[in-house]
C-alpha cells in the first residue's frame, strides 16, 4: 500500500535539521532498517533508518533543506510495515515518576547501544530520584545534581529533568535571535555592484559553530596567559615509544602527551574543571574528566570528548585520540562522542602560530592551546644547545579564576612536560 514517511524524533531538543545527503532514489527497492537519509546536526551524521519495506515512490526532500521534526520525507508503493509517525501536535503527558520513560520512535542509527555508552555524569546516588528518572536523565545527558527538586524531600521528577531541558534550550543562542548580550547585526550591503561574489550557505557545523563561540565570547569574560614549556627532554621520550603506541593502534603525538598532563592538572586544579551557574549563583564542580579534543575537519570544527581522561594512562590516551579523530574526519563521528566534555585542548602545531587566544567552550570555564614548537638559546646566556620550547596559551573565566591561579595551572602543567616524574608524584 501507499505510505508516506515522516521524520522521526531525533533526539532531544533537536526541532530542525539539515539534511545532507538523500541515500535512495525514486524506483529504488529499500528493505527495512536501510539508511534513507543523512542529517547533519551541530555535533554529528546522523542516519534515518526505515522502518517500513517497500519501493521509493517519491524523494520529498532535497540536500540542504532544512525539515522538521514529523515533516513528510518519502513516499513508499507497496509498503510494508508502520511508518515513523509524525511529532504530534499536542505533547502526551510525562511518564509517571516510576514508569520508565518511552524510547524515541524509529531511532536514528547514530545513537549507540545503551550497553556501549558512556556514562556523561558521575553517579547520582545523592540525589532521591527513582530509577526510572536517572535512565532518562542519562538518556538525554542531564546531570541530576543540577536540576531543581519539586518533590518531597528534595525528590527529582521527571517533570523536573524536563523542564530543567526546556529552561537549557531556552538559552541556546538558535532559540533566539540574537545571541544573549549582542544586538541583532545589522543588514550586509549589496556587494554585487562592486564585482562579481559568490554565496555558499553554512553547513550545520559552521552555523552550530558561529552561533556558539557567539554565545562564548558574550557569556565569559576571557582572560588568556602565554608560557612556554621546555619539551627537549621530553621529544627524544617520545620518539623512543612511539612504535609502542603505534602497536596498540595509536599515535604518540606531543598534543596527546599535553592531554596526559593536562587530564592530570585537572585533579589537582579542579576550579579548571568546572562550570559556572549564574541562575543559581553556584559553581558545578565536575568529579569526571572528559576532555575536548578539536579535530580540523572538512565540514569544520569538532570537539568531540576523551571520557575519563584521567583514568587513561599514556598509551590508552594515544589510541582513544587516534580513534576519535578518525571517526570525526571521516563523518562517523556519534553524538555521543561529542558530549560531556569538562575541559577543551587545541592544537594549531601542525599548521603554524606560535601563541593565540583560544575561545572557551562554553560551559567549560579554560581551555588550553598548543602553538607551533621552535628552538630558542638557552636561557641561561651560556650558549650550548638550543632548547625545543612549547608555546601554551591559556584562555580562562575571569568570573570564577583569577590570574594567580591559572598562572599556577599553567606552571604544573608546564614543570610536568619538562619533569615528567611530576606525574608520578603529584598526577
Amino acid at each position: 500500500m501507499a505510505m508516506t514517511f515522516n521524520l522521526p524524533e531525533l533526539g532531544e531538543n533537536i526541532e530542525t535539521i539539515q539534511v545532507a545527503k538523500v541515500l535512495v532514489k525514486a524506483g529504488d527497492a529499500v528493505v527495512v532498517d536501510q539508511p534513507l537519509l543523512e542529517l547533519e546536526t551541530d555535533k554529528a551524521t546522523i542516519e534515518v533508518p526505515s522502518s517500513v519495506a517497500g519501493t521509493v515512490a517519491r524523494v520529498l526532500v532535497s540536500e540542504g533543506d532544512e525539515i522538521k521534526v514529523g515533516a513528510a520525507i518519502m513516499e513508499f508503493d507497496d509498503a510494508v510495515g508502520a511508518a515513523a509517525p509524525a511529532k504530534p501536535a499536542d505533547a502526551k503527558p510525562a511518564p509517571a515518576e516510576d514508569q520508565p520513560a518511552p524510547a524515541p520512535v524509529a531511532a536514528p542509527s547514530a545513537r549507540v547501544p545503551a550497553e556501549d555508552q558512556p556514562n556523561v555524569f558521575p553517579p547520582t546516588v545523592s540525589v532521591p530520584a527513582s530509577p526510572s528518572v536517572r535512565r532518562f536523565a542519562r538518556e538525554i545527558g542531564m546531570d541530576l545534581n543540577i536540576v531543581k527538586a519539586s518533590g518531597p524531600h528534595g525528590r527529582v521528577s521527571v517533570d523536573d529533568v524536563k523542564r530543567y531541558a526546556r529552561e537549557l534550550n531556552s538559552r541556546r543562542p538558535e532559540a533566539s535571535a540574537p545571541v544573549p548580550g549582542h544586538a541583532a547585526p545589522p543588514p550586509l550591503p549589496d556587494f554585487a555592484p562592486f564585482g562579481a561574489i559568490e554565496v555558499e550557505k553554512m553547513t550545520a557545523i559552521r552555523r552550530k559553530t558561529a552561533e556558539h563561540m557567539a554565545l562564548s565570547w558574550s557569556q565569559i569574560p576571557h582572560v588568556t596567559i602565554h608560557d612556554k614549556a621546555d619539551i627537549s627532554e621530553l621529544e627524544p621520550l617520545r620518539k623512543q615509544f612511539a612504535a609502542r603506541a603505534e602497536a596498540l593502534g595509536g599515535k604518540l603525538t606531543m598534543a596527546v602527551m599535553v592531554c596526559k598532563v593536562v587530564a592530570s592538572a585537572l585533579k589537582v586544579f579542579p576550579k579548571f574543571n568546572a562550570s559556572i551557574d549564574m541562575l543559581g549563583r553556584q559553581t558545578i564542580l565536575k568529579k569526571y574528566v572528559n576532555l575536548g579534543v578539536a579535530v580540523s575537519t572538512d565540514r569544520g570544527l569538532m570537539v568531540p570528548t576523551i571520557k575519563d581522561a584521567d583514568r587513561k594512562n599514556m598509551v590508552q590516551m594515544a589510541a582513544e585520540i587516534t580513534r576519535i579523530a578518525q571517526k570525526a574526519r571521516s563523518g562517523r563521528i556519534e553524538i555521543a562522542d561529542m558530549e560531556g566534555g569538562t575541559f577543551t585542548v587545541t592544537n594549531l602545531g601542525r599548521v603554524g602560530g606560535v601563541y593565540f587566544t583560544p575561545i572557551v567552550n562554553y560551559p567549560e570555564v579554560a581551555i588550553l592551546g598548543m602553538g607551533h614548537t621552535f628552538e630558542e638559546a638557552p636561557a641561561d646566556g651560556k650558549g650550548g644547545a638550543a632548547r625545543l620550547m612549547l608555546p601554551l596559551s591559556l584562555s580562562f573565566d575571569h568570573r570564577l579564576i583569577d590570574g594567580s591561579e591559572a598562572a599556577q595551572f599553567l606552571g604544573w602543567i608546564i614543570e610536568a612536560l619538562q619533569q615528567p616524574l611530576v606525574l608520578a608524584l603529584e598526577g
